[in-house]
């Protein structure tokens, strides 16, 4: 299970880069869009924006499996990192809800976003060192 849990770390990790980038996507293809004439309403969508939603629904889905799975490996400090995680993402779904009322909090939520990666990421390389057994001297 230090398996499942070390790769479960890293496609959150994955994710959240992803997450980067398909929101600057979204942003500069606005960008774009408004030089090129396009009027931006309610109804307008573009696929930076449509993955970075999807995306972080997964991530939400991810943080959960790697708190279940945090229970079944003896990673160090594997649940706290994974309860982290999940309490982190949720903390970055109300930032996004906010955000909208108070653009300015969207840096919280980009700030956030690299936390999530960083302790998923720490999680991770916990797992991916076998536990030490302990000798005494």
């Amino acid at each position: 299970m230090r398996g499942v849990y070390r790769i479960a770390g890293l496609l959150i990790a994955l994710a959240v880069v992803l997450q980067i980038a398909s929101i600057a996507l979204s942003g500069f293809t606005i960008a774009k869009d408004v030089d090129a004439g396009t009027s931006i309403g309610a109804d307008y969508s573009n696929f930076g924006q449509s993955y970075h939603n999807i995306a972080g629904t997964v991530i939400g889905l991810l943080a959960l499996v790697f708190l279940i799975v945090s229970f079944l490996t003896d990673v160090p400090r594997g649940r706290v990192l994974a309860g982290i995680v999940v309490g982190l993402v949720v903390l970055q779904f109300l930032l996004a809800v906010v955000s909208f009322g108070v653009p300015a909090i969207g840096v919280l939520h980009a700030i956030n976003g690299l936390a999530i990666a960083a302790v998923a990421s720490a999680g991770a390389r916990r797992a991916a060192v076998p536990n030490q057994p302990v000798t005494s001297g």
